[in-house]
């Protein structure tokens, strides 16, 4: 059973009243010069600091444009791109095995994918269907967009037809909501053109 609370009116006399009442006497308490605290300085500074790495990374998932901003150019079939970093290497070639580190994000900034989590660029024949139509474009090149040299980093937007569509994907059951890439969703990729592979 819980403890009753009692209120100072019902549980004092008249007379303890009385005493809570009465103005307490002023006591000035000389207090020493102060005195400076490096430490204490030292550990604001730092708080300081870490709340602004946080406020950046808030700021970074709610506006992504103001934290990270590369204009997009868009091509005539809505594939957007923006080179970060030109290469200085070889162009991506159609038919050519590749390798390229990226991460893939939703719209909201949720990663979905990266190769980078798992240390290792992905190969794959590029310019041929063996990934979705934006990637292949969107290194490989054309209609208005330049093929990525290796060592090149570019994003890449693309519109749902260009993407995984109205199916989706890594869905698991019926539900739409059960999918990690939701039908009709635009995605935006960060791809390194690490450069072709050896095979």
């Amino acid at each position: 059973m819980a403890p009753t609370s009692f209120s100072a009116s019902t549980a004092a006399s008249p007379l303890s009243r009385i005493l809570l009442n009465l103005p307490k006497p002023i006591v000035k308490v000389p207090h020493p010069p102060p005195r400076r605290n490096t430490c204490a300085a030292a550990v604001l500074r730092r708080r300081d600091a870490m709340a602004f790495v946080l406020s950046a990374a808030v700021l970074s998932r709610v506006f992504p444009a103001f934290a990270d901003e590369c204009p997009l150019e868009v091509a005539p079939n809505g594939l957007g791109f923006c080179d970060r970093v030109v290469g200085t290497g070889a162009a991506a070639a159609q038919g050519q095995l590749i390798r390229a580190h990226y991460t893939g994000r939703l719209e909201d900034g949720t990663v979905f994918d990266s190769s980078y989590k798992r240390g290792k660029p992905l190969t794959f024949r590029v310019g041929v269907g063996e990934v979705i139509k934006g990637w292949d474009q969107g290194i490989v090149g054309g209609e208005g967009i330049p093929p990525m040299l290796a060592g090149g980093k570019r994003t890449l937007k693309l519109p749902p037809e260009l993407a995984y569509g109205a199916r989706g994907a890594g869905c698991r059951g019926w539900e739409p909501t059960s999918c990690v890439i939701p039908p009709n969703s635009t995605l935006l990729f960060d791809v390194e053109y690490v450069g072709r592979a050896v095979g």
